[in-house]
């Protein structure tokens, strides 16, 4: 029961050369070395599943290996084409239609902006006219203000004039009525 080991004579087998005296002197200690030995292999082929397990890892790493390294091929030539595509039809396509409608675009650019400049203008005229008139409007309250401010002491006199006047007037009306009262109350 050797696996990968010499083989070495156990003890029911004659030894090369040999007699028997030797084998019967050594035998014990002999014996006992070769039954641990043959454990240790019954051991290693019925417990030790490493060097099976390495060959079934080996095995998997390289179709792994072999079936990604082909994924891989197959998506690097699809890039691949895709950018040749890209190149060779996408990209001129790209720059014809930007070439014909760029001048376009930048035809009603242009007309865009005179129209707003031309907006902006008439924005400006329109609020330097209201400002204008604005200004106009305030020097012509001014002037107002100032005449009527000018008028006020003339009115206030006219005002005191009259109500003066009518103070008077009612002063001799009631001292006529307290007089005629008074020819009253003597009856």
């Amino acid at each position: 029961m050797s696996g990968g080991g010499t083989d070495t004579p156990v003890a029911c087998e004659a030894a090369p050369g040999g007699g028997s005296k030797k084998r019967d002197s050594l035998g014990t200690a002999s014996s006992a070395h070769l039954i641990i030995k043959d454990l240790g292999e019954i051991h290693s082929r019925l417990l030790d599943h490493r060097p099976v397990i390495q060959g079934e890892t080996r095995y998997f790493v390289k179709e792994f290996e072999e079936k990604r390294g082909l994924r891989e091929m197959r998506v690097l030539e699809n890039l691949k084409n895709m950018i040749q595509e890209t190149n060779e039809h996408t990209l001129p396509r790209c720059r014809d239609t930007m070439r014909n409608n760029l001048s376009q675009v930048l035809q009603r650019l242009q007309a865009a902006n005179e129209s707003v400049y031309r907006l902006q203008q008439r924005e400006q005229e329109r609020k330097k006219i209201h400002s204008d008139h604005l200004i106009a409007s305030e020097k012509q309250h001014m002037l107002q203000w100032d005449d009527f401010m000018k008028e006020q002491p003339n009115k206030r006199a006219e005002v005191d004039e009259e109500h003066r006047k009518a103070m008077k007037r009612l002063k001799e009306q009631y001292a006529e009525m307290e007089k005629d009262l008074a020819k009253f109350s003597t009856f």
